[in-house]
């Protein structure tokens, strides 16, 4: 039997990025003190530690923020699509440059592996400015007619899970359309949006363009129901995409909404078992399972169940839990104290009802937000596991037996993002994907993203999309 070799720690440094021990709110181009004077504390969620002390937006800031983005749009909306593109060219490229210190950054605020930061996030969120970079000036043959105009201001309110990542599906597109932007970060998470800002300022971009409000959910109300605003992208829960929704309803405000999931990644008996398996560990694990369109529900066709469950054993006993700024680490930190409880409460009751529940042994870290990689067997469509979004590193395994099976409990939900297919037949996979109500449907892999394709769902998982030609049209009067 060949030795087993430990692997050695390999710790990205802290030293590449300078956190500073405050921040202000970026308004018309410049840091400010929020005029309440209040402020929160940003934490590492693998180590507990205070990051930052940053400031509390109220509705004052929100109201000089629109009022700085009322004032640019005129003169940046009546840029030449092709000047526009500078801009956002230049922003891609120093986000490349400073990427090292982006990843950094970000792991430290959220807790996600320095691997992901830094071959997942940073690589995209430079890809998607790139993109719409190239858009800026085609506007006119995107298909929504010869001259589109962009619709004004937009506030748009991203989540914690993929901090920079989200602000770069939101502000790359509105501004390439001419819009300007007041961004609201997640409260857990604010320290990429703020880098972002400095980025900003490095590419010359034009003052009240891009401005950020730091805050809590009730900064995210104030801006959401401001009358200055013109249009609405919000990517987070369902329960507050539908409060959103009734704020807005009955005005003339544009909306998009990008909400949870709980997505079915079904495996046929004629799939490649080891293929399947990594693709099942990227499709909930990644992330900590802090994905919306996460692969948390597994249907295995009965004839392999215990085939592919004997090999994910096996596959997550290999997974490293531990520090994310470890180069190493496979699972990170989950990203607060009050996810850890929703995540560890919902788990909880899938014992509760019956379902058989396992994780490798692994040491959790003493100090930090962690929880170990978990499946649970014997699951149920009843079981609240099988139905809630969990949104951690917890994988329902149900069968089935037969295709018209599979879609009817992969359809089983009141959530529409995402859905995975694993099989060796394309005419499957063809009929699988037409039949699953899921704004994206991967075959052979999972968690594939490209700027060029469109990301969105059905039912309470929102509507409107976000990348490709079709993304455009949430930021363009058509």
């Amino acid at each position: 039997m060949s030795p087993m070799f430990e692997y050695a720690p390999a710790p990205e440094s802290r030293a590449v990025v300078d956190i500073a021990p405050s921040y202000g709110l970026f308004v018309d181009g410049e840091f400010r003190e929020a005029a309440g004077g209040r402020s929160f504390k940003t934490l590492s969620p693998s180590t507990e530690e205070v990051l930052a002390e940053v400031a509390h937006a109220g509705a004052e800031d929100v109201d000089a923020a629109v009022a700085a983005a009322r004032r640019a749009f005129a003169t940046w909306s009546a840029l030449p699509g092709s000047e526009r593109a500078k801009y956002l060219f230049r922003i891609a490229r120093i986000i490349q440059e400073r990427s090292r210190e982006l990843a950094v950054l970000e792991t430290l605020d959220n807790g996600k592996p320095i691997r992901e930061t830094r071959d997942a996030d940073l690589p995209l969120v430079a890809a998607h400015f790139f993109y719409h970079a190239g858009w800026a000036d085609k506007l006119a043959h995107a298909g929504y007619g010869p001259d589109p105009r962009p619709l004004g201001v937009a506030a748009q309110v991203i989540p914690w899970n993929f901090p920079l990542l989200m602000l770069a599906w939101k502000v790359a597109p509105a501004l390439a359309c001419g819009n300007t932007v007041v961004l609201k970060p997640a409260e857990t998470t604010p320290l990429s949006a703020l880098f972002f800002a400095d980025v900003c300022r490095q590419a010359g971009l034009p003052k009240g363009v891009v401005n950020i409000l730091t805050g809590d959910g009730s900064t995210g109300a104030a801006l959401v129901a401001h009358e200055g605003v013109d249009k609405v992208a919000f990517t987070g829960s369902t329960a507050v995409g539908k409060q959103i929704a009734r704020t807005v309803a009955g005005t003339r405000k544009r909306l998009t909404l990008e909400l949870g999931g709980k997505g079915a990644n079904i495996v046929f008996d004629d799939a490649p078992i080891d293929q399947a398996v990594e693709g099942v560990v990227n499709g909930i694990y990644f992330n900590q399972g802090q994905v919306c369109c996460a692969g948390s529900r597994l249907l295995v066709q009965e004839s392999v169940q215990d085939e592919l469950l004997e090999a994910l054993r096996r596959r997550l006993s290999t997974l490293r839990v531990g520090d994310p700024l470890d180069k190493n680490t496979d699972v990170g930190a989950i990203n607060s104290a009050e996810q850890l409880a929703r995540i560890t409460e919902l788990a909880d009751s899938g014992e509760a009802e019956g379902a058989e529940r396992w994780s490798p042994a692994c040491e959790l870290p003493e100090r930090g937000f962690w929880f170990a990689p978990t499946v649970f067997t014997n699951v149920t469509q009843a079981h609240r596991i099988a139905r809630e979004e969990i949104f951690g590193p917890v994988l329902s395994v149900l069968s089935f037996r037969t295709p018209d099976e599979a879609v009817a409990k992969a359809n089983n939900s009141q959530y529409g993002l995402s859905a995975g297919v694993w099989t060796e037949k394309g005419s499957r996979i063809l009929a699988m994907a037409s039949r699953l109500r899921a704004g994206v449907v991967w075959a052979n892999t999972f968690n594939k993203f490209d700027p060029t394709s469109p990301f969105g769902g059905y039912r309470e998982s929102g509507f409107g999309r976000e990348g490709g030609r079709h993304g455009l049209e949430a930021y363009l009067d058509v």
